[in-house]
Order: structure tokens, then C-alpha cells, then sequence
């Protein structure tokens, strides 16, 4: 257990270490429990975190919000097209001034090519933690949550030989950032799972990212293979998590980049490749192929009429909502273990 957390930046769990990771998510059982039994738990009472979003958010801001509001602090809601951001503030202006009103700076940006650096901006001046709420790489929020969740399913100790599945879908609802599969393929070999990551060719994850997993991979027990079988990704699995991502890294190996600057509207020759891969479905046929206890998870929103079919997602493996829930818990725990002083 690591005890003094106060100030740390998470703007990947990659930089975390295994330590640091659970003791976060002892910190989110320990809250769960409060929450349930209704014990007070303000911790951060009197504290302000500023919540930036340059995109849209259902689960991550009112996680947040919601979140500080229980640990007695404060959370800004900051729409950062409203913000001087669009007059020539810079990263390093923004992070300055707000790190010199609160606590703790919250952000979400999820722009190909600028989100990430443009986080890891604002963490070289501010003076208080800098907490990445999904950028165009990673989604530790999301990957603390998700791990949260199968842990609880499967038993703390026991994910070790865990077959979990990342499997590409397709939707066409808009084209999703690839840092949620990223995050899972970085994080879950850290605890000995066996994970197949398995996608059409040219829905592939950076090169460096393989290569980090599989390093991931050898030095706690777990395994990466890479598959262009979906069906065979979802034979025997245990977890089985069906998301679409969009193409953002091969598209940005071309010479010519089409919508690459974070517009997630689908071009014509997008849709034109998505279609092309309509078979990349997570049907009920499908589903029975996973083991007799397995789970089905989903960060959401889902594309319910192309990447899974209601009886799946709405059935008795699926456990979306726990893990939409364990947010909550998860991104109390960060606030309340970095959020302890400033720099």
C-alpha cells in the first residue's frame, strides 16, 4: 500500500504503479461501502477541482461532480469553448491560473494528435494534481473502473489466467476514440490476464502500445495475442468487452488525413470502410461461444443496433451498470488520494 498519493498527476495508469493502483482501489471499495451504509466520508471538504471539457460526457462528468460533491468539495463545470482557450490561452496559461484557485484540475480531450500533450501541458505548470478524464490516448478513469468491476466479479486475487477479450464492433454513431481498448490492453496483462485483442485489419493500436502490453505481459504473468478471428475471440472468454474505436492511428500513417484533427464525424470513406466490416457484431451466437460465468462490459454510450444486440447487453452477463457505477467510486478514490495538499 502506497500512503502518500498527495499531488500525483494520473494522466495514464502506465505511470502508475501496480502499488499505487491498488491502493486506489482499496480506497474505491472502502468508499463504495460508505456510500452504501451512508457514512460521511468528506474528506476534501473546502476543496475546488475544475472539471475541463472539450468533449461531450455523461458518465465521466457526473462521476466527477458527483463525486468531489460526496468527498465535501467542490467540482467547476468548465465548457472549454466557452473558455478563453478559444482567445490564445495556452495550456500552461490555463493550468496556472486555475491550479492557483483550487485543488485539483480535471480535464477531458480527446482531440487526435493534441488531447494528451495538451494534458500533459498543464501538468508541467500547475501547481496541483492534473487528472486526465479521457484524452485521445488513454482512460484510466475508465480502466480503474473497469478492473474495479472484474475484480468484483471474479474474486480480487483471481485474475490471473483471465481470458478477456477486447474485441472491435461495429457503429457508426461517430467515430470513437481507440483510448479506452488502449487502456485495457496496457492494463490488464499488470494483473496477469490473457488478452486477445481482436479487430478488422486497419482498426489496429499504435505499434508502442503492443510492445509496452506484451513487456506488461512478461513481467506479471499475463499474455497479448493479436486476432483477426472474431469468433475466436469470443470462444471461452470470461470477459468479453465488444467496443468500436475508430481508425485514428492508421489513418494517421497516410500521407493524405482525412478528419484527423478530433472531428469524430464519420467521412464517406469511413462509413464506406465500416461497411466493410459489418460482421463485427456482438450477437447472442456469438455470446454463448464465452465460458459458462463469463461477463459482458461496455464503457458506453453503446451502439445498440450495430455493435450488440439487446439480448446480450440487456442480458444475464452483462454488467454495464455495475461498471458505470464503479466510475463513481473509482475517480472518488483519485480525487481523494491526490487531491491531499498542493505542490
Amino acid at each position: 500500500m502506497v500512503t502518500n498519493m498527495a499531488g500525483k498527476h494520473l494522466i495514464t495508469l502506465q505511470e502508475w504503479t501496480k502499488q499505487e493502483i491498488d491502493t486506489c482501489l482499496d480506497t474505491a471499495y472502502d468508499l463504495k461501502l460508505k456510500m452504501a451504509r451512508r457514512i460521511p466520508h468528506a474528506s476534501l471538504r473546502d476543496e475546488t477541482v475544475f472539471m475541463m471539457f472539450f468533449d461531450e460526457s455523461t458518465r465521466t462528468r457526473n462521476s466527477t461532480e458527483a463525486g468531489a460533491t460526496q468527498l465535501g468539495a467542490h467540482a467547476h463545470f468548465l465548457d472549454a469553448s466557452k473558455m478563453q482557450i478559444q482567445h490564445g490561452d495556452s495550456a500552461k496559461d490555463t493550468a496556472m491560473i486555475l491550479s492557483s484557485y483550487g485543488h485539483a484540475i480535471a480535464c477531458r480531450h480527446c482531440g487526435w494528435g493534441t488531447g494528451n500533450s495538451y494534458i500533459r501541458e498543464m501538468a508541467k505548470y500547475s501547481r496541483v494534481p492534473v487528472l486526465n478524464l479521457q484524452c485521445d490516448l488513454y482512460h484510466p478513469m475508465q480502466g480503474l473502473a473497469d478492473l474495479m468491476t472484474i475484480q468484483e466479479h471474479f474474486g480480487r486475487t483471481q485474475t490471473r489466467g483471465l481470458k478477456v477479450s477486447v474485441i472491435w464492433c461495429y457503429a457508426t454513431t461517430h467515430k470513437k476514440p481507440i483510448s479506452v481498448p488502449l487502456t485495457q490492453a496496457l492494463l490488464f496483462p499488470r494483473y496477469g490476464m490473457e488478452v486477445t485483442l481482436a479487430y478488422p485489419e486497419g482498426y489496429e493500436l499504435p505499434e508502442w502500445v503492443i510492445e509496452q502490453a506484451r513487456a506488461n505481459a512478461e513481467e506479471n504473468g499475463g499474455s497479448i495475442r493479436i486476432s483477426h478471428d472474431i469468433r475466436q475471440a469470443f470462444e471461452d472468454a470470461d470477459v468479453v468487452i465488444p467496443k468500436n474505436w475508430g481508425s485514428w492511428y492508421a489513418d494517421s500513417k497516410k500521407e493524405t488525413v482525412e478528419n484527423r484533427e478530433g472531428n469524430t464525424t464519420l467521412t464517406e470513406k469511413e462509413l464506406e470502410k465500416l461497411a466493410r466490416n459489418q460482421s463485427w457484431k456482438c450477437p447472442q451466437e456469438l455470446m454463448d461461444l464465452t465460458s459458462a460465468h463469463s461477463i459482458y462490459m461496455h464503457a458506453l454510450p453503446a451502439d445498440r443496433v450495430n455493435e450488440v444486440e439487446d439480448s446480450v447487453i440487456d442480458g444475464p452477463h452483462s454488467i454495464i451498470y455495475q461498471e458505470a457505477e464503479n466510475r463513481l467510486h473509482t475517480v472518488k478514490a483519485v480525487m481523494d488520494l491526490t487531491m491531499g495538499g498542493r505542490r
